[in-house]
């Protein structure tokens, strides 16, 4: 078995994984008092799931109490063992890691969330953090840094991979600038539709959700949000909550 999911990406010291008490970070594996994590694996590929399991049992502190394919799997799977830590991909069919954030969230309230994924889309990552999820880490990440992130989001810690957690930071950089930029400039009416529609989006609704909410299409909706994303003159959904929540267009509470 190799030592890495791919290249090695090196995340502390970065903003990255950064953990806690233990030699590694996080929770002191020496610690005979300590009860291990117990981890959920959700992948839609065996032979990762396999991987991740052989690595993992290596780890003392870190016991893998179970698997799934699939989100909808995993919600099962998560109502059931009832784990500290689910380790889950993004993008899995049947139902995805995101969808079924909220769903395990609701099933077992105290379990934490990693989204272990290829995807370094930045809309990925927003989505999962909206859904509950505590870290977001891309697969090319070593080995030994996923349990190190086990132990960190175990204890209390939040978890994103630099280069997504860099994106980040970038966006909400330039989202200032371009704010700052319109600060002068009256902020442009929405219809109430187009309040209720940027409302819903701000609760993290899909398009689909919405549309259900609102008993209006799934086209609909898709043009009211880019309507509000024209008129705001902005890029994404996520500009436009933060922006209407600044300007004070929409209170969230």
């Amino acid at each position: 078995m190799a030592d890495s999911f791919g290249p090695v990406q090196h995340a502390r010291g970065t903003g990255g994984t950064t953990g806690g008490s233990g030699p590694d970070g996080g929770a002191d594996p020496d610690d005979p008092g300590k009860e291990p994590i117990r981890v959920l694996v959700v992948d839609d590929h065996a032979l990762f799931r396999r991987g991740l399991e052989i690595v993992l049992a290596q780890e003392e502190d870190i016991q893998v109490v179970g698997e799934a394919g699939d989100g909808a799997e995993a919600v099962d799977k998560a109502a059931d063992l009832l784990p500290d830590i689910v380790l889950m991909d993004v993008r899995m069919p049947k139902r995805g890691g995101i969808e079924a954030c909220t769903s395990i969230k609701e099933v077992a309230p105290s379990a934490k969330i990693i989204m272990l994924t290829i995807s370094d889309e930045e809309a990925d990552l927003y989505d999962a953090i909206k859904a509950g999820a505590t870290g977001y880490l891309l697969k090319e990440i070593s080995t030994d840094e996923v349990a190190t992130a086990i132990r960190a989001v175990a204890d209390g810690q939040s978890q994103i991979s630099p280069s997504m957690a860099s994106k980040l930071l970038t966006e909400f950089k330039s989202m200032i600038q371009r704010t700052d930029e319109r600060r002068l400039v009256p902020a442009p009416r929405l219809t109430e539709r187009e309040l209720e529609v940027l409302k819903l989006v701000a609760t993290g609704m899909n398009n689909r959700d919405i549309a259900k909410e609102l008993f209006i299409s799934e086209n609909t909706v898709k043009n009211h949000v880019r309507n509000i994303l024209e008129k705001l003159q902005l890029h994404s959904r996520m500009e436009a909550v933060v922006y209407a929540m600044r300007e004070k267009i929409l209170e969230i509470r």
